[in-house]
């Protein structure tokens, strides 16, 4: 069927806007008619390179449409339901059968290969493949085949373009508070940047009852968002943070979740959990060989605790359907840092997130 798809042509970009066929979905999946798709930093790694992604491409993670055809064996959505997709995993290794998805045993060919098991695409060109199946979706473009364990059936009324960064972004921000780290009413919280996953990590730490919620944040206008949304102190992360959080919180903080991925401030987390705290790590650095000097007999000492976390540990059919609830009620206020584009716009999104002019980048998508 014929598709408008962001063509990825090679390493870096710029996207192209061009026309594509899509498949039809064959035994397990399903093909969405995309009507949002929320574009999320992972993307632009992707995008670089670095991973070894196959040009051309198409990718996009955070999709949201309604359900254009399922294949053989489908039985959770049909033809008209408005989903959400989401990330893919397995269902059958020891943590999908544990109902931690999150950590498939095959998490890496089933999300980040871009093409099927069997090496096929979804997606031609002219008649030449085009890598997709990106995080069992890519939705950068009109149509998108998913699979049933990654696509969720929401209610009709649903706004798909708030909806659609709930897949990746806002489930990873939130679920590292509620969900990786336990977060608990009376709990202290530290928050290592304020991007949309920072943001939602924030509101996590709300619905929680965090009653100190610190964010370490350099860009003023995401410190005076996150203040709107709840926090009850920012920092500039200039200097010794460590110090500027215990001046806020003498004993330390219960939790600190890094979502930046900047090495300098995230070592310093170590000196400012307190005892039995724990260190949540889910910001990419710049180096696959960065490390985190922990200090030994300090956190046997304080009984600290440091994980790494994917997708805010989530189980998507139990978790999306709470964080949808948490909207519903106002508690999840996603929308005051959304900004919509059209699909035709994904570069010009991009380049205004780069520059810290928006804080969610989302494509409409006719």
């Amino acid at each position: 069927m014929n598709a408008t798809a962001a063509v990825l042509n090679q390493p870096m970009g710029p996207f192209s806007i061009e026309a594509v066929d899509v498949a039809a979905p064959q035994a397990g999946e399903v093909r969405v008619a995309i009507k949002a798709a929320g574009i999320c930093h992972t993307d632009l790694v992707v995008a670089s390179g670095a991973m070894g992604l196959q040009f051309p491409a198409i990718l996009g993670h955070e999709g949201a449409g309604i359900v254009d055809a399922v294949g053989e064996g489908v039985t959770s959505v049909k033809p008209g339901d408005k989903v959400l997709l989401t990330f893919n995993s397995c269902g059958a290794c020891k943590p999908c059968s544990r109902h931690e998805p999150a950590y498939c045993s095959n998490f890496v060919p089933l999300n980040m290969v871009a093409m099927r098991g069997d090496g096929s695409t979804r997606v031609t060109r002219d008649g030449q493949p085009v890598s997709d199946n990106f995080f069992g979706q890519s939705s950068f473009a009109s149509l998108a085949i998913a699979n049933e364990r990654n696509v969720l059936k929401v209610d009709d009324d649903a706004d798909l373009a708030v909806l659609a960064p709930l897949g990746c972004g806002i489930q990873t921000g939130a679920g590292g508070v509620m969900r990786s780290l336990g977060a608990k009413a009376g709990e202290t919280l530290v928050v290592l940047g304020a991007g949309a996953v920072g943001l939602s990590a924030l509101l996590g730490g709300k619905i929680a009852g965090c009653t100190t919620i610190i964010v370490i944040e350099p860009q003023e206008g995401r410190r005076a968002l996150a203040l709107q949304l709840g926090a009850t102190h920012v920092l500039d992360g200039q200097g010794d943070m460590a110090s500027a959080v215990r001046g806020i919180v003498p004993e330390g903080a219960d939790m600190v979740l890094d979502t930046s991925g900047y090495m300098p401030v995230v070592e310093q987390s170590v000196n400012m959990i307190a005892n039995r705290g724990r260190i949540g790590l889910l910001g990419v650095p710049g180096s696959l060989d960065a490390a985190l000097p922990v200090p030994v007999v300090q956190f046997i000492t304080q009984g600290g605790t440091v994980r790494g976390i994917i997708e805010g540990d989530s189980d998507p059919a139990v978790f999306l359907p709470e964080l949808i609830a948490h909207h519903k009620a106002g508690r999840l206020p996603i929308e005051k840092f959304i900004r919509t584009y059209r699909l035709g716009q994904i570069n010009e999104a991009i380049d205004d997130a780069h520059h810290g002019k928006c804080v969610k980048a989302v494509l409409l998508i006719d």
